[in-house]
Order: structure tokens, then sequence, then C-alpha cells
């Protein structure tokens, strides 16, 4: 069935069906249907609501995304199954194995149907758009990725790629923390005229747990979000860190020190903004991530608001990452950045 549905795909590509998202014009229509329709960027609605964890939001906004869009489909390993971790159930039965259908174990030529749909990642998707004069682009590719650690997934499944992604002009890279943020995020980022790397954090997918609306909305994919005000340091972080440093900062409270905490959750385009406001203030700023530390997202926050704050750092900033190392099964504890280890570097620094 996969099979025959990659074929009429390509048929429908060839006849300038499959190809109608990569024109501006329609990007456009798009945004201007879904404003139409009441779907307003960075505000949430009213509507009823109900508790779900990250993976259902995620379902969520998938079903949304095939039910608004005729023209968008959802293939990968296992989506017309379900998915691995759930998120694609139900829509293989309700869309149809035409949009919704499995391919072969073989990630780059998932990755190469899906820009030529539209092109490859880094050499075409990203610069499509760029390269056109903007006369085209590739909007709505989205790539959903499942990253991070998971208790058990050793060094191919467990790696947190995202600064691969970040130093790829034309792509949007975008991780969120919580069920609402993968919901309102996934639907901007499907929009978006640019292609997006979305990043999933698996460690979340049944653990994060909260109210969502089940109306369409969606979030800005240029924000930080300010999740806890402080006055003595900055933390900064994305995904799943993000509850680490959520309790360094209740442990560095009972110690007197009032933390900054701020989510990132875009990190191409990110919030240089949100963050140097924060930094002017407090003067001391800490970035935490799971990916090892050498050329970690983290070092490009480090260099931008050094250029940026450097008459207002009180303190070098401090990065408390992964490991250089492959993604160890037995020592995942030793290598990933907890609790402890940014509690110990808060307190460094503040001290400094």
């Amino acid at each position: 069935m996969a099979a025959k549905s990659l074929r009429e795909i390509r048929r429908a590509a060839a006849a300038g069906i499959g190809r109608r998202r990569c024109f501006s014009g329609d990007a456009a229509a798009a945004a201007a249907a879904a404003a139409a329709a009441g779907v307003a960027e960075g505000k949430v609605g009213g509507g009823a609501g109900k508790e779900v964890n990250l993976f259902t939001a995620i379902n969520q906004a998938l079903h949304i995304a095939l039910d608004t869009d005729p023209r968008s489909y959802v293939f990968g390993e296992d989506v017309g199954f379900g998915g691995v971790f759930r998120c694609t159930t139900g829509l293989a039965d309700r869309f149809g194995r035409n949009r919704v259908f499995n391919t072969p174990l073989c990630e780059q030529g998932i990755a190469g149907f899906a820009v030529g749909l539209a092109a490859m990642i880094v050499n075409e998707a990203a610069k499509f758009r760029y390269r056109s004069g903007n006369e085209f682009n590739c909007g709505g590719l989205t790539i959903r990725s499942p990253y991070g650690a998971v208790g058990h997934g050793g060094h191919y499944h467990s790696q947190s790629p995202e600064a691969f992604f970040c130093h790829v002009p034309g792509l949007k890279v975008i991780i969120p923390r919580n069920p609402r943020e993968a919901k309102g995020l996934l639907l901007a980022s499907i929009r978006d005229p640019n292609p997006v790397v979305f990043f999933e954090p698996k460690w979340l997918y049944r653990l994060a747990v909260e109210e969502v609306p089940e109306e369409d909305y969606m979030l800005p994919l240029s924000e930080a979000e300010v999740i806890r005000k402080g006055s003595d340091i900055t933390l900064i972080g994305w995904g799943a860190q993000l509850a680490v440093l959520e309790e360094a900062c209740e442990d560095a409270a009972k110690d007197g020190i009032s933390c900054e905490l701020i989510d990132l959750r875009t990190l191409i385009p990110w919030d240089k903004e949100t963050v140097e406001a924060s930094v002017s203030k407090t003067g001391k700023l800490l970035v935490s991530h799971e990916a090892p530390i050498t050329g970690g997202f983290g070092a490009e926050i480090a260099a931008s608001i050094t250029e940026r704050c450097f008459q207002r750092l009180e303190a070098p900033v401090a990065r408390v990452c992964g490991l250089d190392t492959p993604f160890p099964l037995v020592y995942e504890t030793f290598y990933m950045p907890t609790k402890n280890k940014v509690v110990d570097a808060i307190k460094a620094t503040v001290n400094y």
C-alpha cells in the first residue's frame, strides 16, 4: 500500500499538484485561511480543553494540519501504524493511506522525498526560498524527529543533534517543553513558509501532562518564554532540560539565589532580545542542554550574549551540557547535565 501511495503522489507532483505548497502565494493563502478561521498566532483561545500528554498534543496538531489542508501528507517509519511513540495514532484511519503511510527504514529517502514533493535538507530545502528570490518555498515541510535521552536509548537513540541544523541558514529549529507548546508550535511550523526541523523530547512524550485546548491555535516561532522571574542569574534551556533547570532553581532558592529561567523554544531564530534583557538585569548567564558541550548551541548563545552584554556581565557565561563522547548506555546519569551539576554551576557563577 505504501508503494502505491508513493507512485500516486509522484504522479500528482509531476502533474503540478503535489508541488503547490512550494509557491509563496499558496503559503500566504493558507495563512489567510487560518486567520479567517480564527487561528491567532500567539493566542490560545478559551475553548474547551483537557489534560493530555505531549504525544497526544502532537497527535492533535497533526489531525488539525491534515484536516485543514488537503495538500498535507504525513509519512515516515511506522507512521501508518501509529508510530513508535504513538504520535500518529488514528491518522491513517481518518485520512486514508494515500495521505498517511509508511516508508522504508531509510531516513535519507524520507527527507529527500519530502523535499521534492520538494531536495535534501541542507543543500536544497534550506536554500530553496533564497535561491529563487522568494518566488518559491518549501512551506509546509516540517521534519518531526524525537530526540534526547530516554533512559535506555544508548549511543544512537539518545542523541541531541539540534546544533547541526542550527548551522544551516534557511532552516528553523523548534523544541517544545510541554504539550501546550508542542501543539501550538507544530501547527505554526507546518504553516510556516520555511522548512522546519521540529524536535520532540522522547522523555516527555508520556511524562509531560497538562491541559491543552482542543481548538486550532499557533504559537510564534520566534519568542522565548520567561517561565520564572529572578534577579541573581539567568538560566536558559529547551525541551526536556527545562524540567532539570526548574528543579535546580528550586534548590538554589533554598540558598537565597534568585534564578530567572527562560525556555528558548525556538533555537533558530532565537529570541536574543528576551535573553539580553534578562542578562542585563541579572549580570550572569548559565546555558544547559543535553547535547555535547563542544559546538553545542549553548556556545552560540554564550558568544552572542558576550558580544551584546559584555559590560553588564559580572561572571563568565556558564555551560552545563552533555559530555564530548558518544552517549553511554550504562553511564547515562554521568553523561547527563543533571540537577546537581546545574546547582553547582549556579553557585560558582553567582559567587564568582
